[in-house]
């Protein structure tokens, strides 16, 4: 079995933090959002991945060949985001027809247990029912589990299972043939070729999906869920407090992620909190929030906060999202 990987995105909802990296290499609870998809994979037993890279894809390269070089990785660069089902087709050169393959967002965490990969009778689709069905692909199913109808983003729903960017494929080269179609005949919904549309096609002439419902899915490429996410996968992972870190003066609440040589001085920290490599807070109280590498903060109480690295905060204030590289003074002189 092989896993196809999409992070070819902008993360245009994640900005001003993409603006310097992709969104696929932000931390969550100490560790960047592919870590956690990469490491699901492989303890369920996948070796041998592909990455659809893009927009600042020399970094995504760079971070896999450096952490998980005992890996076959392969990396396909998308010159235009055209949709989620272009992607996939760009991974045709690594995919024999008989492979089982894994298809798995770059901008979702899912939870699944083991037996979502170990099972060969049928291609699964992992769902989750959402509030606002109207922004996700949705499916429709019989009373038996299997799939009827695929649904990209309709103006009105009517179903709230949502496909969670995890999906499961046996008739490998059915899909690539439905791909090939769609883009050579430049087939579109909503601007963009779908791989919603392949499955649709595909279930239309008669192969079976089954839903395979989620236990947990965090859809990290949006603000709203990022801190949440934060916090959901502190409390799952427990504490993390990197013997390197120098904690001088100072309460820390659990749970946290401190890394390698950060500085907690005079300060109150926690709970929810992720602070990056060599980062630097004095005198003063931060909770529910995430801090990149290289950053300083001086005399400031935050909370609901994400700041990017190397940025340097000092003064008062209560909720703040800031980029990478930058220099915010709130003191009054």
């Amino acid at each position: 079995m092989k896993a196809i990987i999409p992070v070819a995105g902008a993360g245009t909802h994640l900005r001003p933090f993409t603006y310097t990296q992709p969104k696929a290499l932000i931390p969550v609870a100490g560790k960047p959002i592919i870590k956690y998809i990469i490491d699901d994979l492989c303890n369920n037993g996948i070796t041998e991945f592909i990455f659809i890279v893009g927009y600042l894809g020399d970094k995504i390269i760079d971070y896999i060949q450096n952490n998980y070089s005992n890996l076959t990785c392969h990396f396909v660069f998308q010159p235009q985001r055209e949709g989620l089902g272009q992607a996939i087709f760009l991974a045709k050169e690594f995919i024999n027809i008989e492979d089982e393959i894994v298809i798995y967002l770059g901008d979702s965490i899912v939870d699944i247990p083991s037996d979502f990969f170990g099972n060969h009778n049928t291609s699964l689709i992992a769902t989750k029912k959402v509030q606002d069905p109207q922004n996700f692909g949705l499916i429709e199913m019989d009373e038996t589990g299997k799939i009827t109808n695929f649904i990209e983003k309709p103006k009105f729903p009517t179903t709230n299972l949502a496909m969670v960017g995890l999906y499961k494929i046996k008739e490998t080269e059915k899909l690539f043939e439905i791909l090939e179609k769609l883009n050579k005949d430049n087939i579109r919904t909503n601007g963009e070729i779908q791989l919603t549309d392949a499955l649709q096609i595909m279930a239309k002439n008669g192969i079976v999906f089954n839903n395979y419902e989620a236990t947990n899915w965090m859809d990290v490429g949006k603000w709203e869920v990022l801190l949440q996410t934060n916090a959901i996968l502190l409390k799952k992972y427990g504490n993390s407090i990197c013997p390197t870190a120098i904690i001088s003066n100072s309460v820390i609440i659990e749970p946290v992620s401190i890394a390698d040589n950060a500085q907690i001085i005079n300060s109150i920290v926690g709970p929810n909190v992720t602070i990056g490599n060599h980062t630097k807070i004095e005198d003063s109280i931060i909770n529910e929030g995430i801090i990149g590498d290289f950053s300083k903060l001086n005399t400031i109480q935050l909370t609901q906060f994400v700041i990017g690295s190397d940025s340097s905060l000092k003064g008062s204030l209560k909720s703040l999202t800031v980029g990478d590289n930058t220099e915010i003074d709130f003191s009054f002189k």
